[in-house]
């Protein structure tokens, strides 16, 4: 037992002795050596301590030689304790104050590491991504030969890709709804809201690799719709389906809905040939 409770005892001791440390650092009007205290703080690793710190002195160095620096490391400070909306904020600042400070390179590409940080799931608001996609290409345009261009470049298509992945989401959902008509306000149809969301989604992102996706639900979204339309606009909206069939067969020869575009073909064709 006793070899137990004595080195809990010391630990303890330790403990108070540090938080006593801290707290004496923290009132101290010795700004140079609390400076000192904050920039050890980071070195370690203890982020909260040295943001604590920070906070203050950055008023108090503001105009100093130490000012860039406190700016810069308050950033870096929040950014590890992962506080990522005030890390955003205070590397937005040195930015503002700084623009070429010798952390500005540095402080630009962690805009972007930081609302990267904090983006959420593709089902969710996408507001900090679009925040971390402007961010990570202002920093590819004002340090195009970056160290940190890759990673800079490959998070950028990482956050696009969550973009679009959202729409793709937003477009099933439409499609999955199908003849649902009571979310329908002010007329249209789920299949018709497909379709717009599928095709801005192309026109948007030409080039991801969710195109086929997209298609597949335009051309499925078409037909659906020529089957539930009123009769003055079913025939055009079956030639328009077997027009996108034949798009999708065209673009997407080896897809694995190259059978269902057939079927529609054939299904089009044989409803448009009675009339």
């Amino acid at each position: 037992m006793k070899s137990i409770i004595i080195p809990l005892f010391c630990v303890c001791l330790c403990l108070c002795g540090c938080a006593t440390e801290f707290n004496r650092v923290y009132k101290t009007t010795d700004y140079a050596y609390k400076y000192e205290y904050a920039k050890e703080c980071f070195a370690r690793g203890q982020y909260n301590r040295a943001v604590v710190l920070l906070q203050d002195l950055v008023t108090i160095q503001k105009g100093s030689d130490n000012a860039e620096e406190c700016l810069y490391m308050l950033g870096m400070a929040l950014y590890g304790d992962k506080d990522y909306e005030n890390a955003a904020s205070t590397f937005r600042k040195y930015c503002s104050s700084y623009p070429k400070g010798l952390y500005a390179e540095q402080a630009s590409f962690h805009i972007g590491q930081s609302l990267y940080q904090s983006t959420p799931e593709p089902r969710l608001d996408q507001t900090a991504t679009v925040g971390a996609i402007a961010a990570y290409q202002q920093f590819l345009d004002y340090y195009p030969g970056s160290k940190q261009r890759s990673l800079a470049q490959s998070r950028l298509f990482e956050l696009q890709d969550k973009l679009v992945f959202k729409e793709l989401l937003s477009a099933r959902l439409y499609y999955n709804l199908g003849g649902y008509f009571s979310n329908c306000i002010g007329g249209g149809s789920n299949y018709e809201a497909c379709i717009v969301t599928s095709q801005n989604a192309l026109k948007t992102y030409p080039f991801s690799n969710l195109r086929e996706e997209f298609a597949v639900l335009i051309m499925k979204s078409k037909f659906e719709l020529a089957q539930q339309s009123v009769e003055e606009k079913k025939m055009d909206r079956y030639r328009d389906a077997e027009d996108e069939c034949y798009g999708f067969l065209n673009e997407y020869p080896e897809s694995n809905s190259a059978a269902l575009a057939n079927q529609y073909i054939k299904k089009c064709k044989k409803i448009i040939g009675k009339n």
